[in-house]
């Protein structure tokens, strides 16, 4: 499903009014947050797939990083996960579903967390995922609505792995250049996130199946402002253009192009240039507001992260892209 029809579904709902709801569905962030006292909340989040790579073991850490990074991104630590399977029984043997949950198990251990049950249902493919719950003190969330005029916009990691897990089911990319996506995929959001906090940031999303400019459109919207992303800052892993080039181009960068195209200003981006920055994404990274006085700091605590734009009065589209 496509952020355009996501919007679709949810327009009709009422808009929350729980006392204790602090954030709800309405900013597009990775998760709601429900304020228990003053100084705890709890944050919540879903998010299940099918396989994106062979290895059930890589599968289950993949889709166990994916799920918890809407925690980190909220500025929050994970507590509880619940499992969500859908499982062709009969057609594969369940030695392959106990080994996605124990690549999930493996994840989840690493972020601190535990696994406390879930619930498996038939299904012709196979889909797996977390319900992640997590807590967060109430003055230190990261919420899409803190961004403002001067903050710097940092990604960090790589984008391309929706077209290089494309080019690797059609056998067209060699290992060397798929493991530091698949390394990128599974690795936790802990870092960045423990990061923003210690730096004051209070703004960040993580980039996930809407594409980095489909998650970008959410923080200028929320936050009323325009992000200037600068497309040859963007991060790309190795071989992603070249693979995108030879025509490796996932159904949903059409579905994210559309939903994107009232809000993008694209300057003089070529068409390759606007689909690597609408690929969608798995487990990606955090994208953050960082104040410019912080910025230093932020790079300096967090591997491979880079500034790729700046947040600015609002102008007329919520993105423009710049050379």
């Amino acid at each position: 499903m496509g952020p355009g029809d996501l919007h679709k579904a949810l327009a009709p709902l009422a808009r929350p009014t729980a006392p204790g709801l602090l954030i709800g569905h309405e900013t597009f962030d990775d998760a709601g947050i429900f304020l228990l006292a003053d100084d705890i909340a709890l944050v919540q989040t879903v998010d299940f797939f099918a396989p994106i790579v062979d290895d059930p073991f890589v599968f289950g850490q993949i889709a166990a990083a994916n799920a918890l990074s809407d925690v980190y991104a909220m500025g929050g630590t994970p507590l509880t996960a619940l499992c969500i399977a859908g499982f062709p029984l009969g057609k594969l043997p369940i030695e392959i579903l106990s080994e996605i949950l124990r690549g999930a198990q493996d994840k989840v251990h690493e972020a601190g967390a535990s696994i406390v049950g879930g619930h498996t249902v038939l299904d012709d493919e196979v889909k797996f995922g977390l319900a992640v719950t997590g807590r967060v003190h109430p003055g230190a969330i990261l919420a899409n609505t803190n961004a403002a005029p001067g903050m710097q916009i940092v990604l960090t990691k790589p984008i391309g792995t929706g077209i290089m897990t494309t080019a690797a089911k059609r056998n067209a990319v060699d290992s060397s250049q798929l493991q530091p996506v698949i390394d990128a995929m599974r690795s936790l959001n802990d870092v960045a996130a423990r990061a923003a906090l210690l730096t004051g940031v209070r703004c960040a999303t993580d980039v996930t199946g809407f594409g980095l400019l489909g998650h970008a459109v959410h923080i200028a919207r929320a936050s009323n402002v325009t992000l200037r992303i600068s497309r040859s800052r963007v991060p790309l892993f190795r071989g992603t253009r070249e693979a995108l080039e030879a025509g490796m181009q996932p159904a949903g960068v059409e579905r994210n192009a559309r939903y994107l195209q009232p809000d993008v200003d694209w300057g003089d981006a070529t068409e390759h240039d606007r689909n690597l920055l609408v690929d969608p994404q798995t487990s990606g990274g955090l994208l953050v507001a960082v104040p410019s006085d912080r910025l230093d700091d932020y790079l300096s605590r967090v591997p491979g992260a880079t500034l790729i734009g700046e947040a600015v009065a609002r102008e007329s589209s919520a993105i423009v892209v710049v050379a």
